[in-house]
């Protein structure tokens, strides 16, 4: 019987280009598709997924956590890790932990239960003995936009902190002197990690971050809305408010907006977390945008590295700065449509 090896032979192309054609993905060229066709007819190749189970002990199927369904940055970017899984021969079964540990070891469980053969993990916090005891053990792993410090795990992520420089300076150039931050979660990689690039990128200007501008977030909407309210609320307000998600972003506008002022005549915005509704508000809000379907990408390649033996490579890859005009910029200086994720890579 023909493997899939055979058929890469006879077509003169790799075995990934061979599951890509047979799992339908665009990127082959139409060339390589008919080469890869006629291989398959007249190899008679006829893959059996439950029975290359079997010989191999392979599911062919992959587990993703993500930390929250609902935040468009986490759907893009499991969006982007099932079309890479698919289009090398791989499913995907995710499961959304809502910024909960309990809830994500819940699903990390089930996972291995189910046997799959690697794992994609963005963790909640700072610690999990399931996860540090699953790696241990073999598993093949691999942490997405956050991490966790100590485990022997490649991590595919981006870079904020040029980004971050970068969007003070702006601040900066604009007049801006108050600068606030809604800050994530302390327990996550991401969280401790945005401000520390804030408060660095600020000293630079010989500007301070006091507590009273540091409100704590917890990625979600609500909180945005309710620690910008604090602000609001200072003796001395904040010029700007930089939030370190795109929902604590609309909460932060939603709270704008509940007192009847405006962005930005009366209070800027910026967020980190480009999202494609950023450019349909009222104004365009300037953000920091990550390079979303990429990382899914290489998170995918990187734990199939892992799944074959080989080592893992961790990955970095630069966020960039999105100028539009919620924090007073002149209209020419606005970009006229959105950072998309897909467009990044």
């Amino acid at each position: 019987m023909a493997s899939i090896k055979d058929v890469a032979a006879e077509a003169g192309v790799s075995v990934a280009t061979v599951s890509r054609v047979l799992n339908d993905h665009p990127s082959v060229s139409a060339e390589a598709r008919a080469r890869v066709l006629a291989a398959v007819e007249t190899l008679g190749y006829r893959p059996n997924a439950v029975a290359r189970s079997l010989r191999t002990d392979q599911t062919h199927t992959l587990g993703l956590v993500i930390s929250d369904v609902l935040n468009p940055y986490f759907t893009e970017l499991a969006r982007s890790v099932e079309e890479e899984a698919r289009a090398l021969g791989y499913s995907v079964i995710i499961g959304n932990a809502d910024e909960r540990p309990d809830l994500q070891d819940h699903h990390v469980r089930n996972l291995l239960d189910r046997r799959i053969d690697g794992l994609l993990v963005s963790p909640t916090d700072g610690g999990s003995p399931l996860m540090l005891d699953a790696a241990r053990a073999g598993t093949p792993m691999v942490f997405v936009d956050r991490w966790i410090p100590g485990m022997d795990v490649p991590v595919v992520r981006s870079d904020g902190r040029a980004a971050v420089r970068d969007l003070v300076a702006h601040l900066h150039g604009l007049g801006h002197r108050r600068l606030a931050i809604i800050a994530g979660p302390a327990a996550t990689t991401t969280g401790r990690e945005r401000v520390e690039a804030f408060r660095e990128a600020l000293g630079a200007y010989g500007l301070e971050l006091p507590d009273a501008y540091i409100g704590q977030g917890d990625f979600q909407a609500e909180s945005g809305r309710q620690v910008t309210e604090g602000f609001l609320d200072l003796p001395e307000p904040p010029e700007v408010v930089f939030a370190a998600d795109n929902l604590m972003a609309l909460g932060a506008l939603d709270a704008v907006r509940a007192r009847g002022l405006r962005v930005p005549d009366d209070i800027a915005l910026a967020a980190f977390d480009d999202i494609r509704w950023f450019v349909h508000t009222d104004p365009p809000i300037t953000a920091i945008a990550q390079p979303t379907g990429e990382l899914g990408r290489a998170a995918v390649r990187a734990l199939l590295a892992r799944i074959e033996g080989r080592p893992g490579q961790s990955v970095t890859l630069p966020a960039r700065l999105v100028v539009r005009r919620s924090c007073g910029e002149p209209p020419a200086s606005s970009e006229p449509s959105p950072a998309t994720n897909r467009s990044q890579s």
